[in-house]
């Protein structure tokens, strides 16, 4: 086998070829695939090894990185490299290629996995995080390590109301859907994305008809597989000693596990647990079969944690009771406060049962956009969403470092609020939510779209509707499906579903979905979505009962906001050489000024009063003379006929000889000297043409009343012309016409 070798095969995917291919590069890694469709390409690698001390979870890692020389650019940064931290859309991306592959290892598997992605080629048309989770896919089922693959990654749009599958950049800027998602051979396990306030009824058919569209790529993994793949390691689960779980299991029935899990407030039955475990141990610490056993107090734990999951499933199953005592659709009480924070700009605290969020609106001028180095250059975004989630909210102690769940969290509910934020056009300013987790009992993501919505609408953002969000759960056993609106965080941990869905009265506008089963039908994701249109309407009753509409005045300690527009011509001057003017305006200010090449000036201020001196500073240089006005001009040239003068920044007038004083001049020098200063009277504005008189201020200055007969304009030589305002170059301007 040469060198460069390598085992292909295609699929052809909404009109598009995508190539998978193994044994080019890599092939020391596990598994690795080169995946391509047109010019868009990337690696995706997989690799494990065993670890010393095995460890209560599944060792995964997926790591996704874009290299720059893929669009053939350079990094903008400091050091002209990718650095090692990764930027939210490569964390965000990692998130969509872990979440389909992850359930799909098998339960108990203790190596380390690790799975690189990495973006080497980008057209700037075909996106390459979908074709990641394929090749990811391919890439672990070529690999020796277990797994029950394949998956494929998908895109959905619409456009024109047609479906598209894998949409390019250009046809995503006309679509209303977003979708991204992953799917097996026999059901959709992965949903991620955004919509224009779409029914719910559409989003099921885009992804009933996307899971048809990337069979292809199902078929393919299998191919390459059938061509390249490796023997699988052998892996036999851990068995469980039913003699233990059964003995286990009647000691924490009879220590009150059951009426443990009856209690509705989430820190008593939290205390309560570990009071039964705690009992637990001793009593099988006691008992002289079990009590030279090690292994067995270790299993105590995990036990405890299935009879928990048992429990509560034929609860729900059973009597339709959930660990809260709700039934299955019942949103939990919610309580709304406006206006929280006095100096914040917009601020709620949007609580529902035990989740609590802080969230707060921030306004900021275009200076404070966001700047992306991204693979399609330098980008911006106005409007962004922030959610965090500190150990305190679920009374752990922990580092309070930004995780990629908070980036991923913070991401759903910026796609949520998203659709109704106004453009730049009818609201310039650069918005920020900051959604603060301080309690939390689950579903705290979309009290986050709750609670950030309110804040927009308490800082005055005139959203175009409010959104609200709500989180379903899922318990299955056989054929049986009961869906849970509003989950709690333990029914998310002993459910076998995550799906969050949140939009407008009108239609969604976010969704994400993960689910620990095999697949879901679509007549229980249709469920699931109903159910939460229920809930997300009942959610909006009351947001809108708590603050029915946007504020009409933005808070007083909001940035100040005007626009002005100004001849394009002076713009250099506003900035001035090196930017002299316009720093010396946001210095005496403490504005910002973002000047447009059209002549539109957005000013933005922190004070009424700065705002006041900022435009003020800023029109000096665009002020036109007033007929009659008296203006301290400066001598910039001494002609025959007279003087040429500046009476306001780069507007000049001629002040004839006639009318340098009020007895007749001989010579021009004799009154005026270049670069002195000179007080006149405008007596007249022809277009673009302006005289002065020198003559008409003294003759004031005696009591003598000016009339404009009196300063008639005399007949004058051939070639005695009145300046014109200086804009521009000269050649731009029109051609003169002589005094009559």
């Amino acid at each position: 086998m040469g060198l460069l070798n390598a085992t292909r095969v295609t699929a052809n995917v909404g009109g598009r070829e995508i190539i998978l291919e193994t044994g080019r590069v890599a092939r020391q890694a596990h598994g690795a695939v080169w995946i391509q469709c047109e010019g868009t390409v990337a690696l995706v690698t997989v690799c494990e090894q065993p670890l010393e001390s095995p460890k209560d979870f599944f060792p995964l890692t997926v790591e996704y990185g874009e290299k720059m020389y893929a669009a053939g650019r350079i990094p903008g940064n400091f050091f002209r490299r990718e650095i090692g931290r990764p930027s939210d859309h490569e964390t965000l991306v990692s998130r969509l290629i872990d979440r389909p592959i992850r359930p799909l290892f098998p339960k108990g598997y203790g190596n380390e996995v690790q799975v690189l992605a990495s973006t080497i080629s980008a057209d700037g048309q075909n996106l390459p995080d979908v074709l990641c989770i394929t090749a990811a896919s391919a890439a672990v089922c070529l690999s020796p390590i277990p797994f029950d693959g394949p998956v494929a990654g998908g895109r959905i749009g619409r456009v024109d109301g047609e479906f598209v599958i894998n949409p390019t950049v250009k046809e995503l800027e006309r679509s209303d859907l977003d979708i991204v998602f992953a799917a097996s051979r026999d059901a959709v396990v992965m949903v991620e994305g955004e919509a224009r306030f779409v029914p719910e009824a559409v989003l099921i058919d885009a992804l009933n008809w996307g899971h048809k569209a990337i069979q292809p790529l199902i078929d393919a993994q299998e191919e390459l597989v059938r061509l390249a793949g490796k023997v699988k390691n052998p892996f036999t689960p851990k068995e469980d000693d039913p003699s233990l779980y059964a003995h286990v299991e009647t000691l924490a029935l009879e220590a009150g596990m059951a009426e443990a899990l009856r209690i509705p407030e989430k820190l008593a039955r939290k205390e309560a647990r570990a009071s039964v475990k705690k009992r637990v141990k001793e009593m099988l610490a006691a008992d002289p079969e079990w009590a030279e056993n090690a292994e067995a107090q270790k299993e105590v734990g995990v036990i405890l944690e299935h009879l928990e999951k048992k429990l509560v499933r034929q609860r729900i199953l059973t009597e339709g009771t959930r660990i809260d005592g709700r039934d299955t659709k019942t949103v939990r009480p919610i309580e709304i406060e406006t206006g929280v924070l006095p100096r914040a700009h917009g601020s709620v605290i949007f609580a529902r049962g035990e989740t609590k969020s802080l969230a707060v609106t921030t306004l900021g001028s275009t200076t404070d956009e966001q700047r992306v180095d991204s693979l399609n250059g330098d980008e911006t975004k106005r409007f962004m969403l922030h959610y965090n989630f500190p150990p305190f909210s679920v009374g752990e102690v922990k580092s309070p470092r930004i995780s990629r769940r908070e980036i991923g969290h913070g991401h759903l509910a910026e796609r949520a609020l998203k659709a109704v934020v106004p453009s730049s056009d009818s609201f310039p300013f650069t918005v920020r939510v900051v959604s603060e987790t301080v309690e939390s009992n689950g579903s705290s993501s979309m009290a986050a779209v709750c609670g950030g919505c309110l804040s927009l609408m308490d800082a005055g953002v005139p959203i175009s509707a409010p959104v609200a969000g709500v989180a379903m759960g899922l318990i299955k056993e056989g054929d049986q499906y009961i869906v849970l609106t509003d989950i709690l965080g333990d029914e998310d941990a002993l459910g076998d579903m995550d799906f969050k869905i949140a939009g407008t009265s009108e239609g969604v506008t976010a969704v994400q979905m993960d689910i620990k089963i095999n697949g879901l039908p679509t007549d229980v994701m249709a469920r699931a979505m109903q159910q939460a249109r229920e809930a997300r309407l009942h959610i909006l009753g009351i947001m809108t009962s708590a603050l029915p509409g946007y504020r009409e005045q933005l808070s007083p300690y909001a940035p100040q906001h005007e626009e002005v527009t100004v001849n394009p011509e002076i713009i250099r001057m506003i900035i001035g050489p090196g930017g002299k003017n316009i720093k010396a305006i946001t210095t005496a200010t403490g504005a910002s000024i973002d000047i447009d090449d059209s002549g539109r000036i957005s000013i933005f201020a922190p004070t009424a009063e700065s705002m006041r001196q900022a435009k003020e500073m800023v029109m000096y240089y665009d002020q036109h003379a007033e007929l009659g006005k008296n203006y301290n001009a400066k001598v910039r040239r001494i002609l025959d006929i007279g003087a040429i003068v500046e009476i306001l920044p780069n507007l000049e007038a001629l002040v004839h000889i006639s009318q340098l004083d009020t007895k007749r001049v001989e010579k021009t020098e004799d009154v005026a000297r270049l670069g002195e200063d000179m007080l006149v009277k405008v007596i007249e504005i022809n277009g673009d043409r302006i005289r002065a008189s020198r003559k008409a201020v003294l003759l004031e200055e005696q009591g003598v009343e000016w009339k404009p007969e009196d300063t008639a304009r005399p007949q004058r030589e051939r070639g005695d012309r009145a300046p014109r305002e200086r804009r521009g170059d000269k050649g731009d301007r029109p051609r003169r016409e002589r005094h009559d």
